[in-house]
């Protein structure tokens, strides 16, 4: 990778870095694709994120990805918001195009293409999604925007059910089709029924990472059937208590995180470059 004085420039804001796999894989998707761009990742704390914002502009910085703890700032900050990003109020993709910051989530994006590739269509399904944080929010809103019929959200009675609440009434404003409920998940009797009527299954907590991956929010593991799709959002580790669970219940599509966490990555190079990231060679090397 040569970089030039007309070389364009990409970053990653948030904090921390350091441990980010992204500035390895755009600029491995830059060589691939010919593009004379670098990324770089910046530490930013959500104190300096409309400093740090106002200085990528003024550089000429081309576009960036924002983690946490800016999505949510970024948002505010951003001058137009795409649909997605919108609803979920928080921001991981922004171009700059004539001095104004364009925003975009593409997490959800993640999920759903990642869905795709085994041949699920959220269009016209009823589904069960468990949490209520960033990455649920992005799941909820984007299953919601492509047609999804039913959402059925259960989160613990915390500081973020009524996040939960708020995504549930946004999404139904913006998409009367769309029907949203919002359970506790303490009720597992309502949990499992719900589970019963929905087409895909979804795991968008933390219960099931690393070091809980010895838990799993299913403690009733009668609950999978064959038809049921399971998801989880967690992709550390790749397959989680509950997927193995439904593997064994004889579920045919599980899915673990590590290609939403690809997809939407995807989506990103895309809307930054218009051009597409070589995706096989990037899950090869920097996925397997």
């Amino acid at each position: 990778m040569e970089i030039d004085g007309r070389t364009g420039l990409y970053c990653l804001i948030g904090s921390p870095v350091g441990h980010s796999g992204s500035p390895a894989m755009y600029n491995y998707s830059f060589q691939k694709t010919n593009l004379n761009h670098a990324y770089l990742a910046f530490d930013v704390g959500l104190e300096q994120t409309e400093a740090a914002v106002e200085g990528l502009k003024a550089i000429g910085c081309k576009g960036f990805n924002v983690t946490m703890p800016c999505k949510t700032k970024m948002a505010e900050l951003a001058d137009e918001l795409s649909d997605a990003a919108a609803l979920i109020g928080a921001c991981n993709t922004v171009v700059i195009e004539e001095g104004k910051l364009h925003g975009h989530n593409t997490d959800g994006i993640g999920f759903v293409r990642n869905l795709k590739e085994r041949g699920v269509d959220v269009k016209g399904k009823v589904m069960t999604v468990m949490g209520a944080g960033g990455a649920a929010t992005a799941i909820q809103v984007q299953s919601a925007l492509e047609g999804a019929a039913k959402i059925h959200i259960f989160n613990r009675k915390d500081e973020f059910y009524a996040n939960a609440e708020n995504t549930a009434m946004k999404i139904m404003e913006k998409l009367p089709g769309v029907e949203v409920k919002v359970y506790p998940l303490e009720d597992r009797q309502k949990l499992y029924e719900k589970i019963g009527e929905s087409d895909i299954l979804v795991n968008a907590t933390k219960v099931g990472m690393k070091p809980m991956e010895d838990q799993s929010l299913i403690e009733d593991p009668a609950v999978f059937r064959p038809e049921l799709v399971v998801a989880d959002a967690v992709y550390n580790p790749r397959e989680t208590k509950m997927l193995q669970e439904a593997k064994a219940e004889g579920c045919r599509i599980v899915l673990g995180g590590i290609g939403m966490l690809l997809r939407q990555g995807e989506a990103a190079f895309h809307i930054f470059t218009g051009e597409n990231m070589p995706v096989k060679e990037v899950e090869e090397k920097f996925f397997q």
